[in-house]
């Protein structure tokens, strides 16, 4: 049972997700701006799928998504963003490894949100498993794109995916060892 938040940060609780997060955040997605750039048909059978990935992520890897709550506030769901283990069929370079995805409610948008989330997701990351991080974005969402560029991915590689959507895919360098 989880009794508090796994990380916080100035204005967050960032939270192991539970099964009552699960319809919340179908929600979230189903919201039009919010799925523009991962699909807007999203079955609640298909979220389930992601949201089981996820909670596998934290049994089986020790890391996985988080979800996004105000510090102080209500403890409505802002989103998720976190660090998951996924294999999706992109090839040698980019499967099997850590991957980095942050998704939050439009009105919670813009307010530097999901950055806060990361840097503190990132930096926890790092000291536990100081490893390679992977991310996908859509090529047409901005505020992603510079979001990963701020948290320092860079570009792998643009690839699609079975059905042709485009994806860029990119790379987090491990942390330097000293």
């Amino acid at each position: 049972m989880t009794t508090g938040p796994f990380l916080t940060t100035d204005r967050l609780e960032l939270w192991r997700p539970t099964q009552a997060d699960m319809r919340p955040m179908f929600a979230i997605i189903s919201e039009p701006e919010t799925g523009l750039h991962f699909g807007n048909s999203v079955t609640l059978d298909d979220h389930f799928m992601r949201f089981c990935r996820n909670a596998g992520s934290w049994a089986l890897y020790g890391y996985g998504g988080l979800m996004v709550r105000e510090r102080g506030g209500d403890g409505s769901l802002l989103g998720n963003c976190g660090i998951f283990h996924s294999i999706r069929g992109m090839g040698e370079d980019f499967d099997d490894r850590a991957e980095a995805g942050w998704i939050l409610r439009h009105a919670s948008t813009g307010k530097g949100y999901a950055e806060e989330a990361m840097r503190a997701i990132l930096a926890w990351f790092d000291r536990e498993y100081g490893q390679e991080v992977m991310c996908m974005v859509a090529p047409a969402n901005t505020p992603s794109l510079k979001l990963a560029d701020k948290l320092g991915f860079g570009l792998l590689r643009d690839t699609s995916f079975a059905d042709g959507e485009e994806i860029r895919l990119m790379r987090r360098a491990p942390p330097a060892r000293s």
